[in-house]
């Protein structure tokens, strides 16, 4: 007899290769003893009543039907008797494994093992083209009531076979419209679930894991006390609890999809496919303080508003579905085992309902089953996409998250806890132990006092032709200092430092330090018009320049001392470590730049654990390349000096000249070198690095391709992160040969760093939140802006040291090794029809193809409230710019198609900020592409090739619309699994081509198909 749709949707998935042992369902009983015999007539009369058992399901001239196989499912006989128990394990996990072949049948397997002492071991394994979760309960009650008669002696006898009302009619025309009516918006809008550590959802089904958790007696009459106190039953309830953990882990529209019985009353006792699954969306419009309750009560009611529809297939009602296992990534089961278990007479016998067949049918399927005595768990999931560990962190949320909800349903959704004790031990203070003595007493000046002391006449700074030994350096320093202190500097004033990168520059430095003040960077080679602002702003009290600064710079600084002019005559003064140690100006979101006040003890943290963590020593060698108006020079000009080594600073200009660059690290024998990657490429491009050199890379994230070329071509590297406001670098990461992935590893010294939540609650491991810092190295504030810095600079929940936080703005999570991923900026965080798009993971899949040496993407508007994503590259050298085309492939092959860009466009190179960074703003608005020209071989007015025809007019047929174009798709039209099924058969037919189904997915036109069609011909 014909199949029905979901026999025909199992067929054609299991023809595409998609189903591996998804579709076999296993059920196990135990006995204490058995009579093989009887239970050997029992299986005969079981499979006589219910002959789909023994049908196979095959395709005849464009339709499925079921048909008997050429041999009976009879009970098979195994001596497992020598067996121990982990190899009779084995035996039955192979044989719920092992394929069933729809083409010959039968579709159902019966195995007795023979164990030791008369116990035995049945395994039923029935594929799902003529199974379901129900049809487990009828066939066990089946068995056991013919056993019984068999064990007496009589002949089984059982109902007669079933009627064929196995087929449903088809769902009338106008309920799959009111069906794409509703669901048709909903699957639009849907988003991809947010999973710890899962970057991407599966669609085909792999080899699985599950991961179990028993909730009791008394948590299960909880349960059904707070389901009915809602409003709702407890299936609703722990369907409501899944669609709010995905939504805690950031799923904003993620569909849970769920089966549902399509039995009718006179198909009540018959076995066979009576489901269809249908996703429950998420609820929308709901506030962020909502009670569970109410949420509870929402997804009631979108579960119930699709209750009319069950017996429409949802491939009919929503088109261009590909096909997949499981509907949605994530899938909920539920049933309840609340009768009687069957009884086989004259032995004890224990079924187990559940068994696993050991395959993921999506990335994430809860199964849930309801007895007497509580309620069994059993996550399941692809272990390629979720790490066990990441699993059983999975099922102590949705168990934390339920528990809570059945406590108190009034609790806001976002208020429910997810962590439990261990976790949030872990991700607060376990991975936040960097407690470490340094010496927080002194400064950065008494330091390199200190190695002046110990080592006067090593060198301490070259730049250009000079060379100033420690002793000089702080000669020099004083005779500064004490000029800042005759032009009337005190204790706690802001000297502005206008200086060329000579030898001068970390000479006053120093003298700032010594004069009891803090320096401000002003980088001659920036706008007048900013420097004039930053020195208005700051309140600086002098300008020290070694040259005529801009006449608006001059003007706004209340005195400028020039170095050529600076005498002695000031009194030395001792510099508190607990004052400011420098002010530096970052750009701010409004436009105007803030000043952020470091302290001198962040100063000294920062550099005494790098000091440690890279082991800088007397025999190391700095090159100072970064503006002094950028953060994160601090480090490369100072961690030399305090360490005994020698900096050599770099001459304006050369940042961006790379065989210079190149000639002054291998000429100076420059041992360590850091850069942002664009200053890296700039290095790189110059020729090779000198071996052995220690990279630092930070400012921006390192691409993966970048950090493999640079691993290779240094001694060590190091991949550093940190804000302005947390003092140049909060944590640190070195990366390991061959890198398969880049991180911003842990914490420094003296640093903490958490990942939370909007209520400012640690988030679950692998699950991003906005990054939090703590410690020693958290700024002062923002100079003159209280408004802003209690913004930014919020109190430590957790109690850490200085009990302050800084509010990072930028995307982070913490893999299961303890170390930290950046995710991008929260502001770089996009929505694009819905979607949630980080737009650094787009650049990270464009930098992996191999003609891309750079890459950004960036949203633009030409219409409003029509977004799009454009794509920016810079071609590899040697290399010609890969085509929009060719780039969009590559790309789907790691990304969902929302996030592939519209448009492409090739630079020289990407705009950058005066710090290195992308300037993501001045990226400009790609035009749109140009049409491809049609085929040169054959023009618009020519008759179409005899192929495509038989094609077109195969297609109209079979969808009964005249008319159509060979570039019409398939699914926009309606087509859905038959429809290829029955245009398949005819392309046979007529062409005696045998296409392979999932070209009807790759190219869904008739142009398309004919393509392929000739391609065989």
């Amino acid at each position: 007899m014909p199949a029905s749709p979901a026999q025909q949707g199992i067929w054609l998935t299991e023809r595409l290769g998609l189903a591996r042992e998804a579709f076999h369902m296993p059920v196990r009983i135990s006995f204490d003893r058995i009579d093989a015999e009887a239970l050997a007539r029992a299986v005969d009369a079981v499979t006589r009543r219910h002959r789909t058992l023994s049908a196979r399901l095959v395709e005849r001239d464009g339709q499925v039907v079921l048909e008997p196989a050429d041999r009976e499912a009879r009970l098979e006989l195994v001596d497992a008797s020598a067996d121990a128990i982990g190899g009779l394990e084995k035996r039955l996990a192979e044989e719920t494994a092992r394929p069933f072949d729809l083409e010959t049948g039968p579709l159902a397997r019966f195995t007795l093992y023979h164990g030791p002492g008369g116990a035995a071991e049945l395994l039923v394994a029935a594929h799902h083209a003529v199974f379901d979760g129900n049809s487990k309960d009828i066939l066990v009650a089946d068995l056991a009531t013919a056993y019984g008669e068999a064990l007496s002696g009589a002949t089984p006898t059982l109902p007669g076979p079933p009627a064929p009302a196995l087929i449903p009619a088809p769902a009338a025309p106008d309920l799959v419209r009111r069906a794409a009516d509703r669901y048709g918006p909903r699957w639009a809008a849907a988003t991809e679930p947010v999973l710890p550590g899962a970057p991407r959802a599966t669609t085909a089904a792999g080899p699985g894991e599950a991961v179990g958790h028993r909730l009791d007696a008394a948590g299960r009459a909880a349960l059904d006390a707070a389901a009915r106190e809602t409003g709702v039953t407890v299936f609703e309830f722990v369907l409501a609890a899944l669609h709010a953990l995905l939504r805690r882990y950031g799923g904003e529209a993620v569909p849970v999809s769920v089966p549902l019985s399509t039995r009718t009353p006179e198909q009540a006792g018959e076995l066979g496919p009576f489901v269809n699954e249908l996703p429950v969306h998420a609820p929308t419009g709901l506030p962020a303080e909502a009670p569970f309750a109410d949420h509870a009560r929402a997804v009631r009611a979108e579960l119930r508003g699709g209750y009319p529809f069950r017996t429409v297939p949802f491939g009919t009602a929503v088109g261009g579905l590909t096909p997949r296992i499981g509907l949605a990534p994530v899938s909920l089961g539920y049933r309840r085992r609340t009768d009687r278990e069957p009884r086989f007479a004259g032995t004890d016998a224990r079924t187990d309902w559940a068994v696993y067949n050991r395959t993921a049918r999506n990335t994430l399927h809860l199964q849930a089953v309801e007895t007497t005595d509580g309620i069994d768990f059993s996550l399941q999931y692809d272990p390629s996409v979720l790490a066990p560990e990441t699993a059983q962190r999975i099922t102590g949320h949705y168990t934390t998250l339920l528990a809570a909800a059945v406590a108190d349903p009034d609790t806001a959704v976002d208020a429910l806890p997810l962590l439990d004790a261990a976790e949030h031990h872990l991700v607060t203070e376990a991975w936040n132990d960097t407690a470490r003595a340094y010496p927080a007493d002194r400064t950065a000046l008494d330091l390199v006092r200190a190695q002046a002391a110990a080592t006067p006449e090593a060198v301490a700074v070259t730049a250009g032709g000079t060379h100033l030994t420690y002793r000089r350096l702080i000669a020099r320093a004083d005779d500064l200092a004490q000029a800042l202190t005759a032009a009337g500097i005190r204790p706690g004033d802001l000297v502005g430092l206008h200086l060329d990168r000579t030898a001068d520059l970390p000479a006053a430095l120093l003298a700032v330090h010594a004069a009891g003040a803090a320096y401000l960077p002003l980088d001659p080679g920036y706008p007048a018009e900013r420097l004039a602002f930053v020195l208005a702003d700051s309140g600086a009290a002098l300008l020290l320049t070694d040259g005529e600064p801009a006449p608006e710079v001059a003007a706004a600084a209340p005195a400028v001392l020039r170095l050529a002019d600076a005498r002695g005559g000031g009194e030395a003064v001792r510099t508190e470590p607990g004052n400011v140690a420098y002010v530096l100006y970052t750009s701010g979101s409004t436009g105007r730049p803030k000043g952020v006040a470091v302290g001198h003890r962040a100063l000294v943290n920062l550099l005494t654990s790098f000091a440690d963590r890279l082991g800088s020593g007397a025999g190391d060698v700095w090159l100072g390349l970064t503006s002094l108006s950028f953060d994160i020079s601090g480090l490369e000009l100072w961690l030399p000096l305090v360490t005994g080594g020698r900096l050599v600073v770099a001459a304006g200009g050369l940042a961006v000249d790379g065989a210079g660059l190149r000639a002054l690290v291998a000429g100076e024998g420059v041992t360590h070198v850091q850069a942002t990657p664009s200053g890296w490429r700039v290095l790189l491009a110059g020729g090779p690095v000198p071996g052995g050199v220690t990279a630092l890379v930070g400012g921006e994230a390192l691409p993966l391709p970048l950090a493999r070329e640079l691993r290779a071509a240094v001694g060590r590297l190091f991949n550093v992160y940190g804000p302005t406001e947390t003092t140049v670098w909060s944590t640190c990461a070195e990366v390991a040969a061959e890198p398969e992935s880049v991180g911003i590893g842990r914490p420094i010294a003296n640093t903490r760093a958490y990942v939370l939540d909007g209520r400012r609650r640690p988030v679950p491991v692998g699950v991003a939140g906005e990054l939090y810092l703590g410690g020693d190295g958290v700024a002062e504030g923002y100079l003159g802006r209280p408004e802003l810095t209690a913004e930014r600079f919020v109190t430590d929940p957790f109690g850490g040291p200085g009990d302050r936080l800084y509010r990072t703005g930028d995307l982070a999570t913490w893999t299961a090794g303890g170390e930290l991923a950046f995710l991008g900026r929260i502001d770089d965080q996009v929505k694009i029809r819905g979607h949630r798009i980080e737009l650094g993971e787009i650049e990270a899949a464009l930098l992996e193809h191999p003609a891309v040496a750079e890459a950004a993407t960036a949203v633009h508007e030409e219409n409003p409230g029509e977004p799009f994503l454009a794509g920016y590259l810079v071609p590899a050298p040697g290399t010609a710019a890969p085509a929009p085309a060719e780039l969009r492939e590559h790309l789907l092959r790691t990304l969902p198609g929302y996030m592939i860009p519209q448009r492409f466009l090739t630079l020289e190179r990407l705009p950058l900020t005066p710090n290195g960074k992308l300037d993501r703003r001045a990226l400009p608005v790609p035009p749109r592409e140009t049409p491809a020209a049609t085929d040169p071989g054959q023009a618009p007015g020519d008759a179409l090739d005899e192929v495509t025809a038989t094609v077109l007019r195969i297609w109209s047929e079979v969808l009964d619309l005249p008319d159509l174009g060979p570039d019409e798709d398939l699914f926009d039209l309606g087509g859905h699994s038959l429809t290829i099924i029955q245009i398949s058969a005819r392309i046979r037919a007529a062409l005696g081509v045998e296409l392979a189904f999932d070209v009807f997915f790759d190219v869904p036109t008739p142009a398309g198909i004919a393509a392929a069609v000739r391609e065989h011909l």
